[in-house]
């Protein structure tokens, strides 16, 4: 895997974009529109930070070594599929399963932001705390779960449904998106794989969890004609 190859940015559907790697979809997932159903309505975002985590052979990855769990399950199913773990008894992490069955491709999911006041409002009702700043609200992996009451009963649901509980949709174009590429969070064990520039985020957005100062700007490859 080349942590610098991350796909060509031709415009694609989103079911060309789930059948991707993770390290090819995790940049063209930023502003795409997240939207979760809920008794008291219907919460609509735009994600904004993404980290990727590439296979069996990312030693950061849940299936290193191709390890398939119950908990891993989901991960091994074909792209569109949501993989919804729980860390430290107490905190959801929701992630976007890429690539091809079998190939256990993620894309972690670490902050989105409300697409309107209404959309905010119910966000921080779920949250149920202090709102101080935007990044309160839903900026890292756990926050925007419980914005969104995700949890392990979405596992395994696909995303592509219409109408579904949690669905992702087409929104903005993210080549006309200012990305920058940071290491990813609280991944030490890692080892080598630790520094490699796998998060991608919208750059000075209030929503992202991290703000790395030594972030580099995102550069589309350049497809060759």
């Amino acid at each position: 895997m080349d942590p610098n190859d991350c796909g060509k940015p031709e415009g694609r559907s989103l079911s060309s974009l789930f059948a991707l790697p993770a390290l090819h979809a995790a940049p063209l997932l930023l502003g795409q529109h997240l939207v979760r159903l809920t008794v008291d309505g219907e919460i609509r975002c735009r994600i904004v930070e993404t980290e990727s985590y590439g296979g069996a052979e990312d030693k950061g990855s849940h299936a290193y070594g191709g390890r398939r769990t119950d908990r891993t399950d989901a991960m091994f199913r074909a792209g569109g599929t949501a993989y919804v773990y729980l860390i430290y008894g107490m905190h959801h992490c929701f992630n976007i399963v890429t690539a091809e069955e079998n190939n256990p491709h993620a894309v972690l999911v670490r902050a989105v932001e409300p697409l309107s006041p209404r959309d905010a409002q119910l966000m921080a009702a779920n949250r149920g705390t202090a709102i101080r700043r935007p990044s309160d609200l839903s900026g890292g992996p756990g926050k925007l779960c419980r914005a969104l009451r995700i949890d392990r009963s979405l596992n395994g649901l696909r995303l592509d449904q219409p109408g579904g509980p949690l669905r992702l949709e087409s929104g903005y174009d993210p080549r006309r998106l200012p990305i920058v590429r940071a290491p990813r969070i609280n991944i030490a064990y890692a080892e080598e794989y630790a520094a490699l520039p796998w998060r991608f985020y919208i750059r000075d957005n209030p929503y992202v969890s991290v703000h790395d100062s030594k972030a580099e700007p995102f550069v589309w490859p350049v497809e060759n004609n």
